[in-house]
């Protein structure tokens, strides 16, 4: 048995971006043209165009425009548009390593062994973007841990906070105790 997943963005309840989109943006940044992109991808002019519509309608501005005429025309991405195709597949890595990585299986379940749980408190929460850098105090060191600004929201992590490092030979994730019986809830970076 193997586990899928599926990434897709929206805004105010509207689809803004799936893999299908994604696919479209990505084709039409290398091909500089939407008729070129639909060609590649071997769908209809029209069915790629009403994507753009919906997408563009959903964020409010454009993720692509066209210029027409002289030497530099074509279709090309907007700065919306290649920031959102960038966070899609930052996205989809992460999701995709996570899932891929039989290890983290493990921590749904956190049977975990003592070795791996380090307590420590939370000094600083650094927001960039979709991603956290926490930095944890545990005497007498100072680690950091990158993880994605939901996982900080979930865990509703803050300066001054006792948490738990988790740590993996390739990572290392974050707990906070939520009871005096000292159960933990958790959140990798995805």
């Amino acid at each position: 048995m193997k586990a899928k997943t599926k990434l897709w963005f929206t805004e105010d309840g509207k689809t803004v971006m799936g893999a299908g989109r994604a696919e479209l943006l990505r084709t039409i940044d290398k091909e500089r043209s939407l008729r070129k992109a639909c060609n590649v991808l071997d769908i209809s002019y029209k069915h790629a165009w009403l994507m753009l519509k919906k997408m563009n309608e959903a964020l409010g501005e454009p993720a692509v425009v066209t210029v027409r005429g002289g030497k530099d025309q074509g279709t090309f991405l907007t700065d919306l548009g290649r920031k959102l195709l960038a966070e899609y597949e930052t996205n989809k890595q992460i999701i995709n390593e996570t899932i891929g990585d039989e290890t983290a299986w493990e921590n749904v379940g956190f049977k975990l062994s003592a070795r791996n749980q380090l307590p420590g408190k939370v000094l600083e929460v650094e927001k960039s973007g979709l991603v956290c850098k926490i930095t944890i105090e545990m005497e007498p060191s100072i680690i950091t841990s990158v993880v994605t600004e939901e996982a900080v929201e979930k865990l509703d992590i803050k300066p001054g906070d006792r948490i738990y490092a988790v740590i993996k030979s390739t990572e290392v994730m974050v707990a906070k105790a939520v009871s005096e019986k000292g159960k933990i809830k958790a959140d990798s970076e995805y």
